[in-house]
């Protein structure tokens, strides 16, 4: 069982940049997707991005494309959210999750597919 810790959250204005990390331990993350998830007060939680195994391929929602860029680095365990040009509405708890089994792709018709491994979250708030 992988246990994933994002960090990196905080407050930020509109317009800001922010990188989320998410530390991996317990088994190596190489050979799984990854990806990032959110939640805002009151809403379901709902998927932003998502990065394949060998990182030559990624799926971000509509509403963060062009703004966000998720990134890996397998040698540190390491996944990354950089989160550029920040809006009122990117305010969310952000959470990191781990594909359970290895070499598979993304759903891109249902991206919370395969993700079984979550975080604890990190809290973003971007101010008007």
């Amino acid at each position: 069982q992988v246990q994933l810790v994002e960090s990196g959250g905080g407050l930020v204005q509109a317009g800001g940049s922010l990188r989320l990390s998410c530390a991996a331990s317990g088994r190596t993350i190489s050979r799984y997707a990854m990806g990032w998830f959110r939640q805002a007060p009151g809403k379901e939680r709902e998927f932003v991005a998502a990065i394949n195994w060998s990182g030559n391929y990624r799926y971000y929602a509509d509403s963060v494309k062009g703004r966000f860029t998720i990134s890996r680095d397998n040698a540190k365990n390491t996944v990354y959210l950089q989160m550029n040009s920040l809006k009122p509405e990117d305010t969310a708890v952000y959470y990191c999750a781990a594909d359970e089994k290895p070499y598979r792709g993304i759903d891109t018709t249902n991206p919370t597919t395969y993700f079984g491994s979550w975080g604890q979250g990190t809290q973003v708030t971007v101010s008007s």
